[in-house]
């Protein structure tokens, strides 16, 4: 009967899974340029798929579990976002921060269900019984997290309440993934030093994880410190050289994939396992475990951590895609993304896999070697397969100090965001002091509880902060409603000066190649198309407001302060200074030779009107 239920319910999701895909999938697999695109797919998922692999490895072990369940991670997130997903580059799958809170909760909900502590460290056990029984454990509860943190995007999602991530502001998040990056970089201590760590989840965890480490030092294993040693030393100068050279190599250098097949290699060929007692991965039974149920217990245990999981994993997949999709001109849609993360979340803690949102480093190889679509991700996703299925066991003999190596590799980052609070304080002292006090709250407190006193401290920050602005501004701007007001002008001039200055340029660069190769000669219709401009001013704003929206960074590549004047008469003497009327006579009464277009449009009560001037393809608005 039970197994009939769960055949019964896993049919609804797979139907509702496939209404939903069909037409997110519809939206652009159609459209799909196979010789064009398919060849640059294929070679950028070679990449992501071996960098990956490696990921996984490395990101499960600050889960607390065997590395193999970071290939599940890796593997089926990607396959539910082919059909669900709205970015074409983001490589989704295990994120360090996000596998360091999995790991938090499982450490907590594990050390309820085991009142010996010590029981739940990770080094060598006596017992291999009991070793074997806590990781099976371990992999429940990291099971457990995930699919109700899926069910939590899910939920948000399909009721499309996505918009509360906006209250993640710039500066929390940077302050949090900062402190965050410190307690993955304390926690790989205890895999590079090779000693036996009790696990903790309480406030001053970190403290009491690295008083653990050095009371303990003379304990640390030689073989792997030195193999740990060399392979984050040679990883982090070769990301460097593919950093400074991205342009002119014609793909990175997939130097953590090199490490790693030359880590294993020596391991196997010296047996450092018996001759230095080094821990290394272990054998990995090929193919897939059977689904799971997941465990009630463990929800109603980490139900506060699942939320931040959720809310964590969409904030960081959101921004990378943001960045990507204002890069390439496409759509995002966040609710749609939030219900990809969320079924892949779910799907992936079913087969035993723990929660991701997109790594960094994974989604620029992906993008930076030539990814044009989801079908990048796909071909990744085959990759993970193939080492699943067929060459796991090559990885056997690796070290996990190497692992963890890689997993600090990957951290740079993150731990780079500590210049931030110069520009911050540039900026907007509020913001650098919700920065510091985030960064505070994360590392006393710990992950949970610090993101939780971070967003309540945020929140009477903005409090104070608005009071204070409503006596300067009646609408005061904030990071919070940035976004709405930019989008808001945007949609009252009726399109994005940033999209149609892109489609320019690629207009442009496609004409000047026909120049080229003699397919094309310029004509003066070709030289009005070239010269035409659509340019927008907005009246009615004082020094005062400009510098709000230079402190909140509103001016950017769609809108410069350039475009602001006092009045309306001052927009149009500097239009009429712009062009050049040795042909044609101003007269805004009427049109002349097709050359003169002057309209005055009202629209709104006495205290709110827009007046929308059209004068020579320029919009004023104020």
């Amino acid at each position: 009967m039970l197994l009939r239920k769960i055949i019964k319910r896993q049919k609804d999701i797979i139907r509702h899974f496939w209404i939903i895909s069909k037409c997110v999938v519809a939206s652009w697999l159609p459209a799909y340029r196979l010789k064009e695109w398919l060849l640059s797919d294929i070679v950028s998922g070679i990449s992501t798929g071996i960098v990956a692999v490696l990921q996984g490895l490395a990101f499960a072990l600050l889960v607390d579990i065997p590395p193999v369940y970071g290939l599940y991670a890796s593997f089926f997130p990607a396959i539910i976002y082919l059909f669900l997903g709205t970015s074409k580059h983001i490589s989704v799958g295990p994120f360090p921060i996000l596998s360091m809170m999995v790991g938090l909760a499982v450490s907590g909900a594990v050390s309820k269900a085991v009142p010996d502590r010590n029981a739940t460290t990770l080094g060598l056990s006596n017992n291999s019984n009991n070793s074997s029984l806590l990781d099976d454990k371990r992999v429940m509860v990291a099971a457990s997290v995930t699919v109700l943190s899926g069910i939590i995007q899910l939920a948000f999602g399909i009721l499309r309440i996505g918009f509360v991530v906006i209250y993640l502001s710039e500066s929390l998040i940077s302050g949090f993934t900062t402190a965050a990056a410190v307690h993955v970089l304390v926690s790989q201590l205890k895999f590079i030093f090779q000693l036996t760590v009790p696990s903790h989840n309480d406030p001053l965890s970190i403290f009491k994880v690295l008083v653990s480490v050095f009371s303990q030092i003379e304990k640390t294993n030689i073989a792997d410190l030195v193999t740990a040693l060399i392979v984050l030393l040679v990883v982090s100068i070769v990301k460097e050289i593919n950093q400074r050279f991205k342009d002119k190599l014609p793909v990175p250098i997939p130097i953590e994939f090199i490490m790693t097949v030359i880590a294993a290699g020596v391991s196997y060929g010296c047996d450092f396992k018996n001759r230095f007692k080094v821990a290394v991965v272990g054998d990995m039974n090929p193919g897939f475990q059977p689904p799971i149920t997941p465990d009630v217990q463990a929800f109603q245990n980490t139900i506060g951590d699942c939320f931040g999981i959720a809310m964590v994993a969409f904030a960081v997949a959101f921004s990378v895609a943001s960045v990507y999709s204002l890069k390439y001109d496409y759509p995002l849609d966040g609710n749609q993304e939030l219900i990809a993360l969320g079924l892949g979340n779910i799907v992936c803690g079913v087969f035993r896999g723990f929660a991701g949102s997109t790594a960094l480093s994974r989604s620029a190889v992906q993008e930076s070697t030539g990814g044009k679509t989801q079908i990048a991700g796909l071909i990744g996703a085959i990759i993970v397969l193939i080492v699943l299925l067929a060459i796991g066991f090559l990885l056997a003999p690796l070290q996990k100090s190497v692992l963890a190596a890689l997993a600090l590799g990957n951290l740079k980052g993150m731990l780079m965001q500590f210049a931030e609070i110069g520009r911050l304080w540039r900026k907007d002292k509020y913001d650098c002091l919700i920065w510091i006090m985030t960064f505070i709250f994360t590392i006393v407190l710990g992950l949970g509880l610090g993101l939780a006193a971070s967003v309540a401290f945020q929140l009477l920050t903005i409090e104070k902060k608005c009071h204070w602005l409503r006596e300067q501004c009646p609408s005061p701007i904030y990071f919070a409603n940035i976004g709405f007001f930019r989008q808001k002008l945007i949609d009252a001039v009726g399109f994005s000066p940033l999209r149609i200055l892109r489609k320019r340029n690629k207009a442009l660069r496609k004409i000047r190649k026909l120049q080229k190769q003699g397919l094309l000669q310029v004509t003066p219709i070709l030289q009005e198309f070239i010269r035409i401009k659509v340019d927008v001013y907005i009246v009615g704003t004082d020094d005062d407001f400009i510098e709000k929206l230079n402190r909140y960074e509103f001016f950017d590549g769609e809108v410069k302060n350039s475009i602001f004047f006092l009045t309306i008469h001052d927009a149009v003497l500097h239009i009429l200074m712009k062009k050049d009327y040795s042909t044609s006579k101003f007269n805004p009464s009427q049109e002349k030779d097709g050359k003169i277009d002057f309209t005055i449009n009202t629209n709104g009560g006495l205290r709110n009107r827009v007046y929308e001037v059209r004068f020579f393809n320029r919009f004023i608005f104020t």
